[in-house]
């Protein structure tokens, strides 16, 4: 009668600390990496409860109890629901995901666990790619899987100890012998034409622009140093005092914020030209429909259309980046005859509202009578003798607005001196408007081409003038001259620190080099460039089959590659084996010969048979073998070398037939 075995609960030992503190460091980069797209009290509490685990860890091993973890599992849970509104979606389904993760800790004590959290670990970091796919972004998340991996391997028995960096470095090597597969499949996998799943696309992309301002909107867009397109001409660039792109005309006012109408079913007002450029823009996502142009646009690019006041709508919102090709008048007469209707809604004011810069401007229409111009010199000449700076950081204005900022403050950026001086204009009598877009950029020299950040978002005015249309006036520019030929660096002053190290904005101005050709090579390679992939080789439209055949043929060939070379290397770099090979050659010169079918655990039981009176040394020699042969991947450097100086000093004895 067979006894079967009792149902006893199966325990694994705990796992050793290094195991758990490099767990520990992986949990930790993983929090790391989605701190900044976390909510600041999230991150907080998850990183106190991760150091709080560690330290309980290592004074008190063990699970932490149950009645702690439910109670947080819930708490976890209730603030993702209460912050997002939901548990669904990129945003909320990560929070939760990387809390999960942490507390995945509380509980992490046998080999099983830790390999669950590793696993858990690492597709939290690829998450970190739906957020930031660039070149730092995916390096970043490349070496957090090095802690990982050195996880993985401190749990493979009889491990010698060693630093904290000499762990990491089989992790690099694993990760670079991983590179010829990841390019294979980066090239051949048949790409999605739609994100996977269907997800949207990330929300949290911006021009730096809207469809409406009013004075302190664009405190946070000038400070935000992220690149917003980048710009080739054909032929020589424009000037810096030229490099004005067009985005929103704002004509409706209501006393304290400008709109954008945009007005679909009428033509473009009649622009005369007199120079033109060519050029073409890698815009970053918006989300957006409008499409910046430098001033003054000759006519819209393919899937856009040109608006009434030479404003660039696309027919669709711009969820990638986008490339656009654009021609643009540098020079030119923008609507010469102004209609009754548009010269009306050019003047129009609200009433009650800014009655001191009103008044201003009706005194400047008595003293200069019919001449605009001078009324135009006017305001500058104000703005730049009236004892007006330029801050990023100006007092707050009540609800006239204007003329708190005229009158008292006398202090703001761009948005406070568009506006004032299309209010002042409107008061004299003067058709007027705001523009707003970008202005300035760095024009990188290796590159060749101009890089437009979301810093140099700026705004400005058009007047109107009998005889030249609208025209271009930039009141900033009258206050520091500095905004429109040196652009928004050298306005920012003392205001932005990362602005006043001459040398860091040039390091950080040509690093831009490399994200635009990881752009365009990398996170720009879609679906429609893989099928031109094989091009030159004769194939216009590389389809799905195709690229499955060559994907299969390399693996194939890589696999081959990858055995050979291990197998090479085995061979002509195996010094456990050369140490084997030297045992064997001193005990077949005594008789005791290894069989072609013979292992080495049965040979030196043999020999050891064969030699009664070094039977134990003959064990020590096996078990230290079959331990450096199968335990490890790569046999420790000592427990090597004293293998190698114990079979130098072993002497055969006697022979027993």
């Amino acid at each position: 009668m067979i006894a079967l075995p009792s149902r006893k609960a199966r325990t694994e030992s705990p796992v050793h600390t290094r195991a758990f503190d490099l767990l520990t460091l992986t949990l930790a980069l993983v929090l790391g990496l989605h701190a900044s797209h976390l909510p600041w009290w999230l991150t907080i509490a998850l990183a106190s409860t991760l150091g709080w685990r560690w330290w309980q860890r290592r004074r008190h091993p063990g699970r932490v109890p149950r009645w702690l973890k439910l109670p947080l599992l819930v708490l976890l849970t209730l603030a993702v629901v209460v912050h997002y509104g939901n548990i669904f979606g990129r945003e909320p389904g990560t929070a939760l995901a990387i809390g999960l993760l942490i507390l995945k800790l509380l509980e992490a004590e046998s080999a099983r666990d830790v390999r669950v959290g590793i696993s858990f670990a690492c597709f939290a970091l690829m998450a970190a790619l739906l957020f930031e796919q660039g070149l730092v972004a995916t390096i970043t998340v490349a070496l957090g899987l090095l802690p990982a991996l050195a996880t993985l391997r401190a749990l493979e028995p009889a491990q010698a100890q060693v630093t904290l960096q000499r762990s990491l470095l089989p992790g690099l090597g694993l990760l670079a012998a991983a590179l010829p597969l990841a390019l294979l499949g980066f090239l051949l996998v048949p790409r999605l034409s739609s994100p996977l799943w269907g997800a949207p696309a990330p929300r949290d992309a911006r021009t730096g622009l809207s469809d409406n301002m009013s004075p302190g909107d664009f405190t946070n867009l000038l400070t935000d140093d992220r690149p917003a397109m980048r710009v080739s001409f054909e032929g020589t660039p424009p000037s810096p005092e030229q490099r004005y792109f067009r985005a929103y005309v704002m004509w409706d006012y209501d006393g304290s914020r400008w709109k954008y109408v945009d007005i679909v079913n009428r033509a473009p007002v009649e622009l005369q030209a007199s120079r033109t450029l060519d050029y073409q823009i890698s815009m970053e996502p918006t989300h957006q429909y409008v499409l910046p142009m430098l001033d003054m646009p000759l006519d819209a690019p393919a899937s856009a259309r040109l608006r009434q006041d030479r404003v660039v709508m696309a027919d669709r919102p711009v969820n990638d980046p986008l490339t656009y090709a654009g021609r643009s008048a540098v020079t030119y007469r923008l609507q010469p005859e102004l209609g009754i209707r548009a010269r009306n809604r050019g003047l129009y004011l609200p009433d009650g509202f800014n009655p001191r810069a009103l008044a201003l401007g009706q005194s400047w229409r008595q003293r200069y009578g019919t001449n605009d111009v001078a009324i135009v010199q006017a305001a500058l000449s104000l703005f730049h003798d009236g004892g007006f700076r330029y801050t990023l950081s100006p007092a707050p204005l009540g609800r006239d607005a204007m003329d708190d900022f005229l009158f008292d403050t006398h202090e703001g950026f761009c948005e406070q001196y568009s506006s004032a001086f299309t209010v002042l204009m409107r008061a004299a009598g003067i058709p007027s408007r705001v523009v707003t877009g970008y202005q300035g950029g760095y024009w990188n020299t290796l590159g060749r081409y101009l890089l437009v950040r979301y810093s140099d978002a700026h705004a400005w005015s058009e007047v109107w003038l009998a005889g030249r249309g609208w025209v271009r006036i930039d009141p900033t520019g009258a206050v520091r001259p500095q905004r429109v030929s040196l652009g928004a660096a050298a306005a920012a002053g003392g205001q932005l620190p990362w602005y006043e190290n001459g040398w860091l904005q040039s390091m950080r101005n040509r690093w831009d080099i490399v994200n635009r050709w990881w752009g365009q090579g990398v996170t720009g390679f879609d679906a429609l460039r893989q099928r031109g992939l094989l091009t030159p080789f004769g194939i216009r439209n590389a389809d799905t089959t195709t690229l499955g055949v060559l994907l299969a043929i390399s693996c194939v060939l890589f696999i081959a590659l990858g055995m050979m070379w291990a197998l090479l290397r085995r061979q002509v770099r195996d010094p456990l084996r050369t140490a084997l090979r030297e045992l064997e050659h001193k005990l077949a010169r005594k008789g005791i010969v290894r069989r072609p079918s013979e292992g080495p655990q049965h040979y030196l039981s043999r020999a050891a048979r064969a030699l009664p009176g070094q039977r134990g040394e003959l064990d020590l020699l096996m078990r230290c073998y079959l331990e450096l042969r199968y335990a490890h991947d790569e046999p420790p450097p000592e427990s090597l070398r004293d293998f190698q100086h114990a079979v130098r000093d072993f002497r055969v004895v006697r022979v027993v037939k």
